[in-house]
C-alpha cells in the first residue's frame, strides 16, 4: 500500500503545532503495516535544508504561483517530497504569517501550488512511484480533493483529516480565476462558502474519505457549537467520518531515555520524577511547596486553549499553596496576563514566553500536574505527554481531551483505572473545583501514586491508531471505482 500523506508542516522540521507531529509521525507507525507513506510538504527553507544534498530534482510545469521543482529525498528518516518554489516559500518565521503576524496575502497561492502538484502526482507518478492513496491534512491540502474529484486522469482515493477546523483557509471569491479552479465548485454544495473560496470546505465535500483526530470531535464536529460553519457539511458525511486518536512519539517522548531531563525515571522505578521536579522548579525560580503540587501549561496562550479561564482560576490554585510553570506564546493580552501574575507571585509563578523543546520536555518530568483547560481541542497531545511521564492531566471534557483521560471519579479510583482529572468545558468555576480535586489527591500519597503509575502505563502511542488508518485506506482502495 502506497499512501502520499500531504500537510503544510510536518515534524521534526517545521512546526507550529501538533499537526507537525503527527505528519511527521505517521510514517514510521505505518510501515510495520505495510503502508509505504511519503510526505509532501512546502519547500520552507528547514525542509529544503533537511534534504540531503543528493536529492532528486524533477522539473515541473507552472503551478499556482509560478515554475517550480519537486525535491525528492530521505530526510529524519522520512520519505519526504518537497515543492520547492522560492518565489512562495523561501521566507522566515512562521509558515502562514508575515512579519507583521498577519498571513501571507498569497497563501491561496502558495497552498493551492502544493494542492495541485498533488493531484500532479498521484495522477502521474513521479520516479516510477505513485500512490494508492492521498492523506490531505487540514485546509492546506484540501483544494487537492477538488483536482483529484475533477481531474482528467483517474485518481486515486483521498482522505482529509481535519486537525483543527477553527482554521479553514477562506479567500475572495475571484480566487478561483486566479487557481484555475472549476466554477461549476462553486456554489454552497462545492467549495464556496458565505461567498468566498474554501479549501477545508472543499476537501470536505470532495474527499471520498474524512476524519478527524479524536472520536469525540468527530461527533461535536456536527454541533454548531463546535462545526464553525461548516457543521451541516460534515453531518451530511456522517457515513465517510472517522475519528481515529492522535499518539504520541513513545521513543521521543520516553522518561527512561530523554537526556533533556533532570533524571530518568519509568513506572516502576518512578523515583527519578522528585529530582525533575527540584529541577523545574529552579529553572522557574519557583518555591514548590512538597505538600502541594506543582501545576504547568506547555501551550499557545490562546482563548481556545481556555487560558484566560485559568487566568481566573489562579486564585484558587494560589490559595491551596501549589505553584505554576508555564510555557507558551499567544494573545499578547495573556502573555502580559500571565507575566504580571509571576511578578506579583515570584515564588510560584514561574512564566516562559516562547517555545523551548528541552524546557517542554523537563517540565511534564518535573510537573505533578499538567493543565489543559481548552474550550475545545480536536485531539491534544500535551496530555498524552503528561501522562507518559506522570504529569497527570487536568483537562477540560471535550474533543480527543476527553477520550484520553479518565476522570478521578469514585468508581474509577476503586477500580483503579484513573489517570486524572476532567471538568466541564468553558468553565473557570469547574476548573478550580477540577483543581481542588487534584490538590487533594496530591494530599493523598497512597492515592497520587497510583494515579500516576496508571497514567504512565496508558496507551498513548501510534499502535492502535495506525492500525484504524491501515484498515481505512484498505476499505477506500477497496471501494474504489
Amino acid at each position: 500500500m502506497k499512501v502520499l500523506s500531504v500537510a503544510s508542516e510536518c515534524g521534526p522540521f517545521v512546526k507550529t503545532g501538533g499537526l507537525a507531529d503527527v505528519v511527521g509521525a505517521l510514517p514510521a507507525a505505518l510501515a510495520p503495516l505495510g503502508v509505504e507513506m511519503r510526505v509532501l510538504a512546502p519547500g520552507y527553507p528547514a525542509m529544503i535544508a533537511a534534504l540531503p544534498d543528493d536529492a532528486e530534482v524533477h522539473e515541473l510545469a507552472r503551478l499556482p504561483g509560478g515554475r517550480a521543482r519537486l525535491l525528492t529525498g530521505q530526510a529524519a528518516g522520512i520519505e519526504a517530497m518537497v515543492l520547492d518554489s522560492p518565489r512562495l516559500f523561501d521566507r522566515p518565521g512562521n509558515p502562514y504569517l508575515g512579519p507583521d503576524g498577519r498571513d501571507w496575502h498569497d497563501n491561496h497561492l502558495r497552498f493551492g501550488a502544493l494542492g495541485r502538484l498533488t493531484a500532479r502526482i498521484a495522477t502521474e507518478g513521479v520516479g516510477g512511484w505513485k500512490p494508492d492513496v492521498v492523506h490531505l491534512h487540514d485546509w492546506q491540502a484540501g483544494l487537492a480533493a477538488v483536482w483529484l474529484r475533477f481531474g482528467r486522469r483517474r485518481a486515486p482515493p483521498s482522505l482529509l483529516t481535519i486537525h483543527n477546523i477553527a482554521f479553514q483557509g477562506l479567500f475572495p471569491a475571484e480566487t478561483i480565476v486566479t487557481l484555475r479552479l472549476p466554477k461549476a465548485g462553486f456554489h454552497p454544495e462545492g467549495f464556496e462558502f458565505f461567498g468566498q473560496l474554501g479549501f477545508l470546505k472543499a476537501g470536505l465535500v470532495y474527499a471520498d474519505r474524512i476524519s478527524t483526530v479524536s472520536p469525540t470531535y468527530a461527533r461535536e464536529l456536527t454541533d454548531p457549537e463546535f462545526g464553525m460553519g461548516l457543521e451541516g457539511v460534515i453531518e451530511a458525511r456522517r457515513a465517510e467520518m472517522h475519528g481515529i486518536l492522535n499518539g504520541i512519539d513513545r521513543e521521543a517522548w520516553n522518561p527512561e531515555s530523554d537526556l533533556h531531563i533532570a533524571s530518568r525515571y519509568s513506572a516502576a522505578s518512578p523515583a527519578g520524577k522528585d529530582a525533575n521536579r527540584v529541577a523545574l522548579a529552579r529553572r522557574f525560580g519557583l518555591h514548590a511547596a512538597p505538600e502541594a503540587p506543582l501545576f504547568c501549561v506547555v501551550s499557545r496562550l490562546t482563548r481556545q486553549k481556555g487560558l484566560d479561564l485559568l487566568l481566573e482560576a489562579l486564585p484558587r490554585l494560589l490559595a491551596r499553596g501549589a505553584s505554576l510553570a508555564l510555557l507558551g506564546s499567544g494573545d499578547p493580552n495573556l502573555e502580559s496576563a500571565f507575566r504580571e501574575a509571576a511578578d506579583q507571585n515570584p515564588e510560584r509563578i514561574g512564566v516562559v514566553i516562547g517555545w523551548d523543546e528541552p524546557l517542554a520536555h523537563l517540565m511534564q518530568a518535573g510537573a505533578d500536574v499538567i493543565l489543559v483547560p481548552s474550550r475545545f481541542e480536536p485531539c491534544g497531545l500535551t496530555q498524552l505527554c503528561g501522562l507518559r511521564y506522570g504529569a497527570l492531566p487536568v483537562v477540560a471534557r471535550t474533543g480527543g481531551l476527553a477520550d484520553t483521560v479518565i476522570d478521578a471519579n469514585d468508581a474509577a479510583l476503586r477500580e483503579g483505572v484513573a489517570t486524572g482529572f476532567q471538568f466541564p468545558a468553558g468553565s473557570s468555576a469547574a476548573l478550580a473545583e477540577a483543581i481542588d480535586r487534584a490538590c487533594d489527591a496530591f494530599a493523598n500519597g497512597k492515592v497520587w501514586s497510583a494515579m500516576v503509575g496508571h497514567a504512565m502505563r496508558h496507551p498513548v502511542g501510534w499502535e492502535e491508531s495506525a492500525h484504524a488508518y491501515a484498515r481505512l485506506y484498505a476499505e477506500m482502495t477497496e471501494s474504489a471505482p
